[in-house]
């Protein structure tokens, strides 16, 4: 298998020679704020950075003991900064919604892998709740090293601005930005070049750009892409916080750009308690990485793509709007092609001291359509996700993989909601309820690569016809068009939309997995494998064998797995490689000696003396504290945990007879019908009792994870459940509690009574788990 070197590739994007002497002239300082350096204090730089870009206004303020205590960092700091700024009627376009950017304490370190990730959030314009992206890039440490702990970003600009923080002068300026692009491969490079002190490479590594594109001023899946100056490449490459429009109130805002400048890059920048056993717990992990990744997962060498034969091996690879789970076509997209493409550079990570390395590009990539036709990029990835998205619509052939990626990066498009929602679309085609005309001129039938481009550029063009128009919010408004159109019978339309909550799927087939069906319903954001990426247990591993197993894990790991957003790190350098002698620990699944590793660099860095159920503690808080947020903002229930039934189970004949074998025998053993009776029985009356069964499951599933994480039978965190926590906040409990009594009155919250298949519910509360 040979791989391309850096060496062996000419250029990686094309070199417009831009006078950026001229593009800087045109900048006005619009408000200037000096502050004072200090020296970040075990993690925390100990204060937070405020801009309200209507008032044109830049404050600091300080980071409280209690805040620190009951939201940790990260995701719990951006939580707090959006709920102290929003009323119930704030939405995603609204001035007083907040877009905010933070670290975490753990965040720009260099002794453990995935040390630098940045946690965004804003109200989603596709959810009406908050949404949360982690996304790796500098722009987080960078902005910790200048003196902050979070960036929070309020009101919109008159006119297009950037946002410069400049630690170097100890400097925050918002000047306009009226000639560069907005698109990201350009922008990137011109902010780079701008603020950066010279030309020289080590010069252009301390500068750090966030940006998006065209197309999220025109859709609801808008990206924020983050930079981190390759340093052999000599470009600027691009990490995506992507799910949930976040670029989208980004370009509502008017930015077209914010950038970081360190003074320096170091590890130590942090100022830990203990940097021994920092670097001692770290060089335990790093060599078993470098000796074990390549038995286990090769990430190191192939990046995310090693999923894309596994999943499609296991019949979880999404093909045509998850109707199928694998194509013989998926060969193209084999991890051993990508490798072929990739330029091979080792370490290739998105932050320094990452020895997972899991950061892939393929460079040299000769763009094929749109308004960059003919020129030279390097391409991010691909990643999974972004191949997923692609089997989704049909689209096999590497070079058309590239480019979508390509352009949903620069145009600044969620590559995940943006391949899941156009799947969508492509099947409605199939079956006639969407055509031609209906799709203003485009036929989007599967695998058609031409139509597929056509809409990207249409998109960013702001084509003002309605299909385009409505399409490009997403699937949960293209299901309402359609009903409100009467193109369609409603629950086909509904049953094949994967969408939760307003946000579509990421890109795996879980109907035969009850966990992952939970993983993806049963979140705070929506269906979004980071909260609860079960697949691989369930399917893979089979280690959810029971109910109970499968209800324990949809409590465990999102909360788990929201620690890594409060502290800065990576998730997969938690269990993508393990130690050898993972398998004979009490629960592998949860990879018992990493998490061990992740309290003692916690305590190493802070000083504190923590247990692993005291950090889990930590994300309990905030998990609740989301998902109180979304009832404050009129969401967060149990019908807004319900999932599209091809989540759960087969929509059409066509979908059952590709596992007829398995669903016969499931009605066989878990239904009791005769097997001899399933052979002469009508697929449509099959699809039926096993539309029922997988149903019925759901909300079985629902009922015991709502139990076990202290919510009502209508999802709501209680009261009771708030202030074990410690999170008693006075706005809060009350619209809890009066939501709580509502519930009661409406009869939502009532125990006993049956499911529809006839079975009881269990009467009381106390004896609920045991049912299970």
């Amino acid at each position: 298998m040979k791989c391309k070197t850096t060496d062996e590739f000419s250029v990686s994007v094309t070199r417009h020679e831009w006078d950026i002497e001229k593009l800087k002239a045109a900048h006005s300082i619009i408000a200037e704020h000096h502050y004072e350096k200090r020296e970040i204090i075990r993690g925390y730089a100990g204060r937070t950075l405020h801009i309200d870009l209507e008032k044109n206004s830049i404050t600091e303020k300080p980071l409280t003991e209690e805040m620190k205590d009951k939201f940790t960092g990260g995701r719990g700091f951006g939580l707090k900064l959006i709920w102290d700024g929003i009323n119930k009627d704030t939405r995603w376009d609204s001035a007083e919604n907040m877009l905010v950017i933070t670290n975490g304490v753990m965040c720009g370190q260099t002794q453990y892998s995935g040390s630098g990730k940045s946690l965004c959030l804003t109200i989603s314009p596709s959810t009406d709740i908050i949404c949360d992206s982690n996304v790796g890039g500098y722009f987080g440490p960078f902005l910790k090293f200048a003196g902050f702990d979070a960036l929070a970003l309020q009101g919109k600009a008159k006119e297009d601005v950037v946002v410069v923080i400049d630690a170097d002068s100890s400097t925050v300026r918002i000047e306009t930005a009226p000639l560069e692009e907005i698109n990201t491969h350009y922008a990137t490079m011109q902010f780079t070049k701008m603020y950066s002190i010279s030309d020289k490479a080590e010069d252009m590594q301390k500068v750090s750009v966030v940006s998006s594109g065209v197309g999220s001023e025109h859709s609801y899946w808008g990206i924020m892409n983050f930079s981190f100056f390759d340093i052999r490449r000599k470009v600027p490459r691009v990490k995506q916080a992507g799910r949930g429009g976040l670029g989208t109130v980004f370009r509502d805002k008017k930015i077209k750009a914010l950038v970081a400048i360190t003074d320096a890059i170091d590890g130590l920048k942090n100022n830990p308690a203990d940097p021994d056993k920092l670097a001692e717990v770290g060089i335990k992990h790093h060599r078993e990485i470098a000796v074990h990744d390549k038995s286990q997962n090769t990430m190191r060498l192939n990046g995310t793509p090693i999923l894309v034969h596994i999943m499609n091996d296991y019949d979880l690879l999404p093909v045509e709007n998850y109707r199928f789970g694998r194509s013989p076509k998926a060969n193209a997209l084999h991890r051993d092609k990508l490798v072929e493409r990739y330029t091979q550079v080792i370490p290739d990570g998105c932050w320094f001291g990452c020895t997972l390395a899991c950061a892939k590009a393929v460079d040299d990539f000769t763009v094929l359509t749109g308004p960059y036709k003919g020129e030279k990029v390097s391409v991010d990835g691909p990643e999974y996700e972004t191949i997923g998205a692609c089997t989704n619509m049909g689209i096999y052939d590497l070079d058309s993989v590239l480019e979508f990626n390509f352009y949903c990066d620069t145009y600044g498009l969620d590559t995940i909601s943006a391949g899941t929602a156009i799947a969508f679309y492509m099947e409605m085609f199939e079956y006639g309820i969407l055509n031609r005309e209906r799709c203003g001129g485009l036929d989007l039938y599967f695998g058609n690569k031409d139509a597929l481009f056509e809409f990207l550029h249409r998109i960013a063009a702001g084509d003002n016809s309605e299909f385009i128009q409505t399409a490009a919010k997403g699937i949960r408004r293209v299901k309402d068009w359609l009903i409100k159109k009467n193109w369609g019978e409603k629950k086909l339309v509904e049953d094949c939309g994967m969408e939760n909550k307003g946000l579509e799927y990421s890109e795996y087939v879980t109907k035969e997995s009850l966990a992952q069906q939970g993983g993806y319903g049963l979140t705070n954001k929506g269906p979004q494998h980071d909260e609860a990426w079960l697949i691989f247990m369930d399917m893979v591993n089979n280690s959810l064998p029971t109910f109970k197993d499968k209800a324990e894990a949809l409590h465990y790991f999102p909360i788990w797995r929201t620690w890594f957003g409060l502290a800065g790190f990576c998730k997969l350098p938690w269990n993508d490689i393990v130690p050898p002698d993972n398998k004979t620990t009490n629960d592998p699944n949860k990879v018992p000696e990493h998490v061990d590793n992740y309290v003692e660099m916690f305590n190493a860095m802070t000083g504190r003396e923590l247990t692993k159920e005291d950090i889990l503690l930590q994300s309990e808080r905030c998990y609740n504290f989301q998902r109180a947020m979304n009832v404050f903002m009129g969401r967060g229930t149990r019908k807004d945990d319900w999932v599209p039934y091809r989540s759960m189970g087969p929509v059409t004949e066509k979908e059952y007879l590709s596992r007829q074998e398995r669903y016969d025998k499931e009605l066989a053993v878990k239904l009791g019908i005769d097997k001899e009776k399933t052979l002469t029985m009508e697929t449509k009356e099959k699809m039926a009792l096993l539309y029922d069964f997988r149903r019925n499951q759901y909300e079985k599933l629902t009922d015991a994870v709502y139990f076990r994480r202290g919510w009502t039978q209508n999802g709501i965190p209680t009261v009771r459940k708030m202030k074990a926590l410690g999170m008693d906040d006075e706005k809060m409990l009350p619209v809890l509690a009066a939501k709580i009594v509502q519930d009661e009155k409406d009869g939502l919250n009532e125990w006993g009574g049956k499911y529809s298949d006839g079975e009881e519910r269990p009467s009381e509360e106390r004896r609920y788990w045991e049912k299970w």
